[in-house]
């Protein structure tokens, strides 16, 4: 076992850290439904005056600024009156603290272990009834149900095109069987995230750590070693960043549970070397707090209820950092690959609510939106195009922003956008040229929806599908995993739908074991399973 120094170690830590502390705990996220609402909403909290949060010239935010924290006084913020606000569901938020002593860790070394396809369903206006035996719809399709927007490209004239499902006896010549299992940690073993090379897989979960696997056999390659003070700061994984860098580094999250982070690591996949580490606590701000990070070339983003700001990925060193935009704000942040948006009330602003985003690589403002009240991303799907649904007092909607703020609804209607298998650790949702792919639930049932960024209408809607991830990350086509009771790995084209088989899988596998956000398509075309729960099981591949 080798040891490296990390990059920065042992250099003087800054007392003005980070940002801002954005966001109490939360719930996890509920799935999206687009929604008009015609009645005023219940009143909303009031709360007691700030202490000044942060310093502000009023000027023009400059990404050279170093990160920072709030003044002394910050957590007062949390009290800030905030007329409408309104806390619908967000992205998983844990309770719990942990507080920042000294021992951050130096350098780790990881420790080696070497010892009948259907056409899918384009735009429907209304479910449809219930599949007969053998999946085959009984007579004539009825449509029944609540009234829904028009799920169907607008032609010139304004009418709806509505296109019909078609069922296809289709079956793939190639059958997989399952080569190898990896059993999981615990019943109770929470997946936090996962990264796919040519070689390992390597798995984050609440219960197993960070652990790599060889995709050729199953057998385990590395896991993240412990090191002093570990049992202080806490050693499991709580965050993981969905990608890699060029460079074959992720950034993981650490604290004292699955939920909330003391410390954020990068990491290299194919070692599990440690190559630098950071703080996400601080005497300002004990208390652990849950966090997500995201990868942009070699930028990774924070956004916590503690940090926003971004850092070199191979370096840790810090590269943007948020700043209020006054004395006495309050705000609340959101992250995906590419973007980040934040939502703040500013007491001492003349435009109170504004809605903004930024660029994650380097954190200038790619727009921002006066509002007249507190705005709530409940799905950040895309960073560019900036692709999120937005709740506000009268409205759900999924929108397309431009580079100006202005925003084109999608035609989700009756759908539910959601994460495949419901938690953090699901990145299937993926663009293919301005065709937007999605995990959706219709009619209590798992679909795979795609959509035009361009105009904002449904192409397609794939039903009993969980999206399955490409290795290569850059395959032009979509991926999806049949979950019937003889599930096969097939072909979406993104812009019409037709689906083509690829290969059988095991009968009687698919109801419980594929959910979008856990299945992988390897290089070699083989299928990678990751349960996000314990209690279903571990890793499987099939080839």
């Amino acid at each position: 076992m080798t040891t490296e120094s990390s990059p920065g170690q042992g250099a003087p830590q800054e007392e003005h850290g980070w940002a801002f502390r954005p966001r109490q705990s939360a719930a996890r996220p509920q799935p999206y439904r687009e929604q008009q609402q015609t009645e005023p909403d219940l009143p909303w909290d009031v709360r007691s005056p700030a202490e000044p949060h942060g310093r502000s010239s009023g000027t023009r935010w400059d990404a050279t600024m170093p990160l920072r924290f709030p003044e002394p006084g910050a957590d007062a913020h949390e009290a800030m009156p905030e007329p409408g606000r309104r806390i619908p569901p967000h992205t998983r938020r844990g309770n719990g603290s942990a507080d920042q002593e000294s021992g951050y860790p130096s350098a780790a070394t990881a420790v080696l272990d070497r010892a009948a396809l259907r056409r899918p369903e384009p735009v429907a206006a209304q479910p449809q009834p219930p599949a007969g035996a053998g999946g085959k719809r009984a007579g004539k399709t009825k449509w029944v149900g609540r009234t829904a927007l028009a799920l169907a490209v607008l032609a010139a004239g304004g009418a709806a095109v509505v296109l019909k499902q078609e069922d296809d006896a289709t079956v793939a010549s190639r059958q997989l069987t399952q080569a190898w299992q990896i059993p999981a940690p615990a019943t109770d073993d929470a997946l936090i995230g996962s990264w796919l090379t040519d070689k390992l897989l390597v798995r984050a979960g609440s219960r197993g750590g960070l652990r790599a696997y060889d995709l050729t056999d199953g057998k385990q390659v590395w896991r993240a070693a412990s090191f002093a003070g570990a049992a202080k700061l806490g050693t499991v994984p709580c965050a993981m960043s969905p990608t890699l860098s060029a460079r074959g580094i992720g950034t993981v999250a650490f604290g004292k549970d699955g939920s909330t982070c003391t410390w954020l690591a990068g990491v290299k996949a194919s070692t599990g070397k440690i190559l630098w580490s950071m703080p996400l606590t601080s005497t300002k701000h004990r208390s652990a707090a849950t966090a997500a990070t995201y990868l942009q070339g070699d930028v990774a983003t924070i956004v916590s209820e503690n940090f926003l700001g971004g850092v070199d990925v191979r370096t840790g060193s810090r590269v943007w950092g948020y700043k209020a935009r006054g004395h006495y704000c309050n705000a609340y942040d959101w992250g995906t690959d590419g973007a980040v948006l934040v939502d703040d009330f500013c007491l001492d602003r003349k435009t109170r609510f504004t809605l903004t985003a930024y660029d994650g690589r380097t954190g200038k403002v790619i727009w921002r939106k006066p509002e007249s009240a507190h705005s709530d991303v409940t799905h950040f799907l895309s960073g560019s195009p900036l692709v999120a649904a937005v709740h506000t007092a009268r409205q759900d909607a999924v929108r397309v922003f431009d580079t100006t703020g202005t925003g084109r609804k999608l035609a989700v209607g009756d759908d539910e956008l959601t994460t495949g298998n419901n938690t953090g650790a699901d990145h299937s949702v993926r663009l293919y040229g301005n065709v937007l792919v999605t995990p959706a639930s219709s009619a209590g049932s798992t679909v795979i929806d795609g959509f035009d960024t361009t105009t904002g209408a449904k192409l397609w809607t794939q039903r009993s599908a969980a999206l399955a991830i490409p290795a290569s990350g850059a395959d032009d086509k979509v991926y999806a995993v049949t979950t019937s009771d003889s599930p096969q790995l097939i072909t979406i084209d993104p812009r019409t739908g037709r689906t083509t088989p690829v290969a059988g899988l095991p009968v009687g596998t698919g109801k419980w074991s594929f959910t979008s956000g856990t299945v992988y398509v390897t290089s070699d075309g083989d299928v990678l399973v990751l349960n996000a729960l314990g209690s279903n099981g571990g890793v499987r591949l099939y080839q």
